[in-house]
């Protein structure tokens, strides 16, 4: 009932919206008052009001142009393959582009879209040819599409592979590293033609074992069945998805905000005095990154609890241990895929040490193929978003990615 009781006050909540909405398009008509500091202060509150709203909608990439090569190229968003969980998307460069290696961006499925990543695409997009997994909202698909589970995770990387056929990468982020890294040891297992050339994996839980943080906490002071008697529920009956277990988005991102409350806390109280002072750009700057991390989507619950179960709990990659549809991973096959590892020092979801140990699973890599890179000073998410990621750790991907074509 939680689901629909939250549906319920959303809805109650959008005349509201409506209101302080319709109460900012009435600021011309208000002339020069309307920019004196006590009405400045009343817009933007009612700015803040009108941005309440959890989303439920794949916002766009807005990536429509690159520099590539030195060419400012026209970027087009291409569907390769589909399937009901998700879309192999691809990002392609027009006509006359200089033929860049191919790099699969393995997203994350923990509340938000894949658009998170839009500023790692971004980046890549300037030496690479970019796909990603572009996954959809659990809550709109119909349970007559079946289920998906971790091994469904790896089958899809798989698939996408295929589809981008031999001589590709892959880069995965946060916690698709360790179906990334199962996935790429049963294609190296299977002499599989699309085994990717190198595998980069970015700030992931290899080794939940190593350096706990909250989340790793969190995962430990729960048996496997609170998860389950706590945070799954039915989608509401208006969705295609209706009846469809999952793990809602609304959760995970209260999770998530409640790990750094002060700091969101901190933001919106910074976006309210730039909206009042009529500083646009600084408030869009904060407001463009709420609205991406505001919109969210459904977990299915056997994906959901399958992680928390073979990744966060029982951490069964790391013992080798994982199992992937009755056959044992084993990542000592992983022989002609260079590996590369990287990690930030303030990472407080998936700390130091939990993705390098992927190496100490790669044991049958010769060194000069495995390489791992600590960046200073930054959290999780500047890991793949920022400064420090454009323009420090990017260098070091497109460089282990050259050297293993």
């Amino acid at each position: 009932m939680l689901y629909q009781l939250f549906q319920t006050m959303t809805d109650l909540a959008e005349p509201g919206r409506q209101f302080a909405a319709a109460g900012l398009k009435a600021r011309p008509l208000f002339g020069a008052f309307g920019q004196q500091p006590l009405a400045a202060s009343l817009f933007a509150a009612l700015d803040m009001t009108a941005h309440t709203r959890l989303g439920a909608e794949r916002p766009n990439y807005r990536i429509d142009r690159v520099i590539s090569g030195n060419m400012d190229v026209e970027v087009r968003e291409e569907v390769v393959a589909a399937t009901p969980f998700g879309d192999l998307l691809h990002f392609a460069k027009e006509e006359g582009a200089i033929p860049q290696p191919k790099l699969l961006l393995v997203a994350p499925i923990s509340g938000h879209f894949s658009t998170l990543l839009r500023n790692t695409v971004q980046v890549l997009l300037r030496d690479h040819d970019v796909y990603i997994t572009d996954w959809k909202n659990a809550r709109d698909v119909p349970l007559a599409a079946g289920s998906f589970g971790f091994d469904d995770y790896v089958d899809h990387l798989v698939h996408f592979m295929g589809e981008i056929g031999p001589g590709a990468h892959m880069v995965a982020v946060c916690q698709p590293c360790v179906p990334a890294l199962a996935a790429v040891a049963l294609m190296s297992k299977e002499d599989n033609p699309a085994t990717p050339l190198s595998l980069t994996l970015m700030g992931g839980p290899v080794d939940v074992r190593v350096n706990p943080t909250a989340v790793n906490d969190l995962a430990n002071q729960h048996a496997f069945e609170w998860f389950e008697n706590n945070l799954i529920h039915s989608v509401p009956l208006r969705y295609e998805g209706r009846g469809r277990k999952v793990y809602p988005g609304f959760l995970q991102l209260t999770a998530f905000m409640a790990m750094n409350s002060s700091r969101h806390y901190d933001q919106h109280r910074a976006l309210y005095q730039h909206l009042a002072d009529g500083e646009v750009e600084e408030a869009s700057t904060i407001r463009e990154f709420y609205d991406e991390y505001f919109a969210v989507l459904d977990l299915t619950a056997e994906f959901y609890l399958e992680t928390i179960d073979r990744v966060f709990q029982r951490a069964l990659l790391a013992k080798g241990e994982l199992d992937y549809r009755g056959q044992r991973i084993d990542c000592s096959l992983i022989k002609r895929t260079a590996l590369l590892t990287v990690e930030g020092e303030r990472d407080d979801i998936c700390a130091v040490g939990q993705t390098s140990a992927a190496h100490d699973l790669c044991t049958a890599l010769r060194p000069h193929m495995k390489r791992h890179y600590l960046q200073a000073g930054v959290g999780h998410y500047g890991v793949f978003s920022g400064r420090k990621w454009e323009n420090q750790i990017y260098p070091q991907v497109r460089s282990f990615i050259l050297e293993a074509c």
